[in-house]
């Protein structure tokens, strides 16, 4: 990996820490707040993967999460360490790999990238596949059904859709912008 793209993919792991700072918003129904941090995985796919190809975009994630496995409170809240895997968050964390690759590697196919084709992108990664990860694993730890914990889930939709349009509407603006970024994919 050259330096570059190290550091695009730290840079991406920083803005999972950033947007870590911000409280999670706790739900009394639910151990799963909400937090903004899948806001990072959508932008880290929408612009790594443009760029770079999805391994980078998910690399950002991978990276993010041994920083919080090896103690670092960087998840929302102030929280970390390997427990945080234990709990019913877990999967949606696992989630965040999987989601930013595919993002990325729609984005990777993409002809020419704009606004719709990114929220489209970014729906199917920051959420669908983040929620197939999560909703399972959440259901397994908090011992409830799927499908009633699909149903918990349902309170987070309209946070999500506002991550995917902001996620998107900063993607267009950084390709745009950033020289780095204009280039062909290397």
């Amino acid at each position: 990996m050259d330096i570059r793209k190290l550091v695009y993919v730290s840079l991406f792991a920083t803005v999972m820490g950033v947007l870590g700072l911000m409280p999670p918003i706790p739900l009394g129904f639910t151990p799963v707040p909400v937090t903004p941090q899948t806001l990072g995985v959508m932008l880290a796919g929408s612009v790594l993967g443009v760029r770079f190809g999805p391994k980078y975009a998910a690399y950002s994630q991978v990276l993010f999460l041994l920083l919080i496995a090896a103690g670092v409170p960087l998840l929302s809240g102030g929280r970390g360490g390997l427990g945080i895997f234990l709990t019913p968050s877990g999967g949606y964390l696992i989630g965040w790999i999987a989601g930013a690759y595919l993002i990325g590697y729609i984005c990777s196919k993409m002809k020419g990238v704009s606004f719709l084709k990114l929220i489209f992108a970014n729906i199917i990664g920051g959420m669908l596949v983040v929620y197939l990860f999560g909703i399972p694993y959440q259901a397994m730890m908090m011992e409830i059904s799927i499908g009633h914990a699909a149903i918990l889930n349902l309170v987070y939709l309209p946070g999500d859709f506002t991550k995917v349009f902001v996620a998107a509407f900063f993607a267009v603006k950084l390709q745009n912008s950033v020289p780095l970024l204009k280039e062909a994919r290397a």
